[in-house]
């Protein structure tokens, strides 16, 4: 279990967020409980506008994709290098600002004091504010992923979860696009982790809905997470 001295990475796939990139960084807390060490991972993927001049700006740790290589690319090479690190804990956390930097706590709560290896931010417990299209998009990629895996959860999609070392060193993720969030918790239930969702707040406004993902995308997770599943 970890201890005070736990070393926590905070892993941020980023792109084409030099607008709020720098603020999104700045927000993260310096100090947590139960965390001895906390290391901001911004993997820049391939983004084509300012974001990697705004984080060098910052206390991340930068590492660039040399093109767009997709969202779940991002979190694997940030898993990998949260894993080189010898980390405790990890933490994935969007770049487009819409999560609030005070839940980080509340996510790695469970992993620090109740032995929990695999925490979810669920934004479906309190959805005010949400677009209709993502509500009626994640409860249907939430069932298509309980179907894969054999567990529910209330909101698959969420970028906002939090590992364990076990989890770290124990999820194999191979989907490069947003299908990752379902393979994640695929991978979970096939490790057989300890998993909690935990309520998050989110903040909707003009520029992270704006980033959202569209109902065709949607679609197309859901094709690439059959196709996976039959091929094995």
């Amino acid at each position: 279990m970890p201890n005070h001295n736990s070393h926590l990475a905070i892993i941020i796939p980023v792109y084409n967020e030099g607008m709020v990139i720098r603020d999104v960084i700045d927000s993260i807390p310096r100090k947590l409980v139960g965390i001895g060490k906390i290391t901001i991972l911004a993997v820049n993927d391939g983004s084509t506008d300012n974001s990697a001049e705004e984080i060098n700006k910052t206390r991340a740790v930068l590492i660039e994709h040399p093109w767009n290589m997709g969202a779940g690319s991002a979190t694997i090479t940030g898993l990998e290098a949260a894993k080189m690190l010898d980390c405790d804990i990890a933490v994935t956390f969007d770049g487009d600002g819409q999560h609030c930097p005070d839940d980080i706590a509340r996510v790695i709560k469970p992993i620090v004091q109740d032995n929990i290896d695999f925490v979810i931010g669920t934004r479906l417990k309190n959805h005010k504010g949400m677009p209709w299209t993502r509500k009626i998009g994640n409860v249907g990629l939430s069932t298509i992923t309980m179907f894969l895996s054999g567990r529910w959860t209330s909101d698959s999609q969420s970028g906002f979860k939090g590992f364990s070392k076990k989890a770290i060193d124990k999820i194999k993720l191979e989907t490069t696009g947003y299908e990752f969030c379902s393979e994640i918790i695929i991978e979970a239930s096939k490790h057989k982790l300890k998993t909690k969702e935990i309520p998050i707040k989110v903040i909707y406004n003009h520029y992270s809905k704006k980033k959202g993902q569209s109902i065709l995308n949607g679609v197309n997770i859901v094709f690439r997470l059959i196709f996976k599943k039959i091929t094995g």
